[in-house]
């Protein structure tokens, strides 16, 4: 089988931030990196889901709402996956900034009832929210 191309990318130099990892029929994959790939610290499953449905929510009520193709975790604990339909690294940049800082203002996790998720009992706002700030202050430098 062809080896995908994010297990290409050299994760032993790859750091923390927002990095394009291609394009496909107008379907642009962002990585959004919380954490260094292989650096001993990973995202703790509680958090990581909270951003999910923190991040998700907000982004699917943008302006870009239409263009959202995808959210969610990576499986390695490092960050996030966001599929955009045709939209640049300069507008994802500023979009997922607003919607980080909108997230930051969340003071429940939306979707977080037996009926809406299935696994509702694992969620950590707090724990998500210092990631998120954590992760803020790398993609604004």
């Amino acid at each position: 089988m062809e080896k995908i191309k994010s297990f290409m990318i050299d994760h032993d130099v790859h750091t923390k931030g927002l990095y394009l990892g291609g394009v496909s029929n107008d379907i642009y994959t962002y990585d959004l990196r919380f954490m260094t790939p292989n650096g001993g610290e990973y995202m703790d499953c509680a958090s990581m889901h909270t951003i999910e449905h923190l991040f998700a929510t907000v982004v699917r009520n943008s302006h870009l709402k239409d263009k959202v193709v995808y959210f969610g975790p990576m499986g390695c604990r490092t960050g996030f996956y966001l599929l955009m339909l045709g939209v640049d690294k300069e507008q994802t940049s500023t979009l997922v900034l607003d919607c980080f800082t909108t997230c930051l203002e969340l003071t429940e996790v939306p979707g977080n009832t037996r009926r809406e998720c299935g696994n509702y009992l694992e969620h950590d706002l707090v724990g998500a929210l210092a990631l998120i700030k954590n992760y803020l202050d790398v993609i604004v430098k």
